[in-house]
C-alpha cells in the first residue's frame, strides 16, 4: 500500500474489510493511522500477539483509552490493560461474575427484556433498534450483575458513546463531554460502593468489597476501575452483535426463512455475524522486546493494533470470507479475543444474541430498514452504527 491507511477514516469505518483484505495480501504488518501503531492483520499473527504477553504487553491498550487532555481514564487501569501476573489475580475475582452459573440465572431477564420490545411492536413503527433492544437488553443484565439501577439506561449509553471515541474526539464540545461522562461515572460509581458498605447485596460490588487477593483488600480505585470496564465492555459487545446482527438479517430474506423456521440455526447465526462483523475490531499491545512479526522487525515499544476484525476474514482460515455463511464448520473466533484477555463475558453475549434473535424470528411480522444512512461509531474498539432505524411490517 503506497498511502498510510487511516483506521478511522469515514470510508474506512463504512466497510473496513477491503482495506484489511489489502493490507493481509500486501502489507500484514504496516503502519497505519492514527498514530503510526502497527497494525497485524493475518489471523496466526494476531492470535500470536494475543497469546503472548511476554512479547506484547496490554499496556498498549492505554494508548487507546487515554489522550492528553484526559487526566484519567479509570477503565486504562483497570485489568484490560495488565499483564500476568497482576491481570492474572485480578481477572480471577472478576471471573466469579461470569461463572457458568451466570447464564442461566440471567436467561429470564433476558428473555422479559426481548418480550418487552416484542409487546411494543405495532405494524408500521419506525424505531432505533439499537436504543428499544440493542441497548436494552444488556444495560439490563449489567446492571442486575453489578447491582446498578437500570433506570439509568440512557445513561448508561451516553458513557459508553463517550468512553470509546477517545482516540477519535476532535472538538472541544466531545472532548468537554468526555472529561464530564469520565467524572460522572466514577462518582455514580463510588456512590455504589458507598451504598454497599452500609448495606451488602447479592452482586458483584459487594462480592469486590469483600475480596482479599494474596491477603490483601482492594482499594477503592480499583474497584471502581473494574466496574468502569465491566459496564462499559458487557454494553458495547452485546450491543453491536445485535444492531450488526439485525442488519446482516434484514439484507437476506432467503436466510431470515430459513431461520424463522428453524430456530435451532440460530446460534450458528450468531456464530457468523461475531465472525463477519467482529463487535471488537482491535485489541492494543505494546511489544516489550524487539520482535519480528510477518517477516517485520519491530523494535521494543512499538505500539500494536491486532485487527481480529480482519483475522475473521482471514481467506486462509476462513474460505470465501466475505461470504455469511451459517453453515460453516465452527472454529475457534478471535471475536472475544485470545489468550490472557480472552472476553469472559463471552458466554453472556452469545446468549444475548441467542434470545434477541429468537423473539425477533418468532414474530409474525419482520423489520425493513428506514432508509437513513448508518453514521458508523469512530472507533477502533468496537464496530457498530449510532443507530440502527427500522420498521416493523406484517
Amino acid at each position: 500500500m503506497h498511502e498510510r491507511l487511516d483506521l478511522l477514516s469515514p470510508e474506512v469505518r463504512a466497510n473496513p474489510y477491503p482495506y484489511y483484505a489489502e493490507l493481509r495480501r500486501s502489507a500484514p504488518v504496516c503502519q497505519v493511522d492514527p498514530g503510526g501503531m502497527w497494525a497485524v492483520s493475518r489471523h496466526d499473527d494476531v492470535a500470536f500477539v494475543l497469546r503472548n504477553a511476554e512479547l506484547f504487553s496490554s499496556q498498549g491498550v492505554r494508548a487507546s483509552l487515554s489522550a492528553p487532555w484526559l487526566e484519567h481514564n479509570p477503565i486504562a487501569d483497570s485489568m484490560v490493560g495488565m499483564d500476568p501476573p497482576l491481570h492474572t489475580r485480578n481477572r480471577a475475582l472478576v471471573a466469579r461474575a461470569f461463572s457458568t452459573r451466570v447464564v442461566p440465572r440471567m436467561e429470564a431477564l433476558m428473555r422479559r427484556v426481548a418480550r418487552e420490545f416484542v409487546d411494543a411492536l405495532t405494524p408500521g413503527r419506525e424505531l432505533d433498534f439499537c436504543a428499544e433492544l440493542a441497548i436494552a437488553m444488556p444495560s439490563a443484565v449489567i446492571a442486575t450483575l453489578l447491582g446498578l439501577d437500570p433506570s439509568l439506561r440512557s445513561r448508561f449509553r451516553h458513557w459508553a458513546d463517550d468512553v470509546v471515541v477517545i482516540r477519535s474526539a476532535s472538538t472541544p464540545e466531545r472532548i468537554e463531554s468526555i472529561k464530564t461522562t469520565v467524572s460522572d461515572l466514577d462518582r455514580y460509581l463510588r456512590e455504589v460502593l458507598a451504598a454497599r458498605r452500609v448495606a451488602p447485596q447479592d452482586d458483584v460490588v459487594t462480592d469486590l468489597l469483600a475480596a482479599e487477593p494474596g491477603g490483601a483488600a482492594l482499594t477503592e480505585s480499583e474497584i471502581v476501575s473494574f466496574l468502569h470496564l465491566l459496564l462499559i465492555a458487557g454494553l458495547e459487545t452485546t450491543t453491536h452483535l445485535l444492531s450488526n446482527g439485525l442488519r446482516l438479517l434484514m439484507e437476506r430474506p432467503a436466510l431470515e426463512e430459513r431461520l424463522r423456521r428453524d430456530l435451532s440455526l440460530v446460534p450458528a447465526f450468531v456464530e457468523e455475524v461475531l465472525r463477519f462483523e467482529a463487535p471488537t475490531p482491535a485489541a492494543g499491545r505494546v511489544t516489550l522486546h524487539e520482535v519480528t512479526l510477518g517477516g517485520v522487525t519491530l523494535p521494543r515499544g512499538a505500539p500494536i493494533a491486532a485487527l481480529m476484525g480482519s483475522a475473521t476474514r482471514d481467506e486462509t482460515r476462513y474460505p470465501d470470507p466475505d461470504v455469511f455463511d451459517i453453515d460453516r464448520p465452527r472454529q475457534l473466533l478471535l471475536a472475544f479475543g485470545n489468550g490472557p484477555h480472552a472476553c469472559l463475558g463471552a458466554p453472556v453475549v452469545r446468549a444475548e444474541g441467542r434470545i434477541a434473535f429468537e423473539a425477533i424470528l418468532s414474530l409474525p411480522g419482520r423489520f425493513e430498514r428506514v432508509d437513513r444512512p448508518l453514521d458508523w461509531i469512530a472507533s477502533m474498539l468496537v464496530r457498530g452504527p449510532r443507530e440502527l432505524w427500522v420498521r416493523y411490517v406484517t
